[in-house]
């Protein structure tokens, strides 16, 4: 943490902030390591502040002890006021993406100073993990893994939708997971053709394919993987399209690079998808970085600059989505490394049949 903190005054002084507001949940723990519901760092290139509660104090001494811990009851404004009339700074940065319209007012109309908004700067830091950040995000993929091998031999027809996602998530939990990030996605035959499908009470039938997507979180770091299968023989044009998928997919893990942008990598998998025919049923991005959240920088994306460097961890999930059909995905997490992808999950991405 206190070199994190360092990495972030560091950056403050090479684009001459004086100081900055940091409330988004994630980058404050990030930089911080405070876990609780409430609480906000004021940052300058020489001070730190966490701003917080009674509740938290006590717990704020203990995971930030790096960070000057300050009371705050009532306004922020009026607990910010001294710190910054002391300082004597002009302008105060704020992270323009997470900061709400009426703290922002209140911020404007309490404090004898500018507001700058800024945009993705902890992100920006955060994109790039540490050994031991990679080492979690590991482990984590290791139990995806594992996960997926007790939903084969669980998954059958009859169960439903809501029954999969269930079992799926009481084992990750008992696995060590501290939470879900998003509802699972468990869409069979036609609903697959919804990317974000959450699961329901739709029961599997044979024939059908099913995709499932699922998360966990382990030591506050997300993992993230989906998985497409067929409960018994699924037919000519779903092997077509689910090997277009695979190869798709298999394209964009052994050629991403670092030093790519986001719409390089996803080209990789797009052009094999348009030229099989597929290209209108593939309207999402390629994948997204995986962090302390489970959609962070970098993107990949058809509109997407962001640069890929050695460090960085993203999921490869190319799909495709047909009306009144149904869908395929199947997603990857993937650690770029300084001489190309090392995939994290390692599950089986040839069709499996149940």
């Amino acid at each position: 943490m206190p070199e994190r903190l360092k990495r972030l005054q560091e950056e403050l002084k090479k684009r001459s902030l004086e100081a900055i507001l940091i409330t988004h949940p994630a980058n404050r723990f990030y930089i911080s390591g405070f876990s609780g519901s409430n609480g906000v760092l004021l940052i300058s290139a020489a001070e730190a502040f966490l701003f917080t509660d009674f509740r938290y104090l006590e717990q704020a001494e203990k995971q930030s002890p790096h960070f000057e811990i300050c009371s705050w009851q009532g306004k922020l404004s009026d607990a910010l006021r001294p710190y910054i009339g002391a300082a004597g700074w002009k302008t105060l940065g704020f992270e323009e993406e997470h900061l709400s319209y009426s703290l922002h007012r209140e911020l404007k109309e309490g404090l004898p100073l500018e507001l700058l908004p800024l945009k993705g700067l902890v992100e920006e830091l955060r994109a790039v993990k540490s050994e031991a950040e990679v080492e979690i995000l590991r482990r984590g993929a290791a139990i995806m893994d594992r996960a997926f091998d007790f939903l084969l031999n669980l998954i059958k027809p009859g169960m439903t939708e809501r029954e999969v996602a269930l079992e799926l998530e009481f084992f990750i939990r008992r696995q060590g997971s501290g939470g879900t990030l998003f509802s699972y996605i468990v869409a069979s035959g036609e609903r697959g053709s919804l990317p974000h499908a959450i699961a329901s009470d739709k029961p599997l039938r044979s024939g059908e394919l099913v995709t499932i997507d699922f998360t966990g979180t382990f030591d506050s770091y997300a993992t993230d993987m989906t998985r497409t299968i067929a409960l018994g023989e699924p037919g000519a044009r779903a092997r077509e399209i689910y090997e277009t998928v695979r190869l798709a997919q298999q394209e964009a893990r052994e050629k991403i690079r670092p030093g790519m942008t986001g719409i390089e990598a996803d080209a990789l998998a797009r052009e094999l998808i348009k030229e099989a025919g597929f290209g209108e049923y593939f309207g999402h991005g390629l994948g997204h970085g995986l962090g302390l959240e489970v959609h962070e920088q970098p993107v990949l994306s058809p509109r997407s600059e962001s640069t890929l460097a050695p460090g960085m961890v993203v999921t490869i999930e190319p799909g495709i989505y047909i009306p009144g059909w149904g869908g395929v995905r199947i997603e990857d997490m993937v650690l770029i490394t300084s001489g190309g992808a090392e995939s994290l999950t390692a599950s089986p991405r040839e069709l499996i049949v149940i």
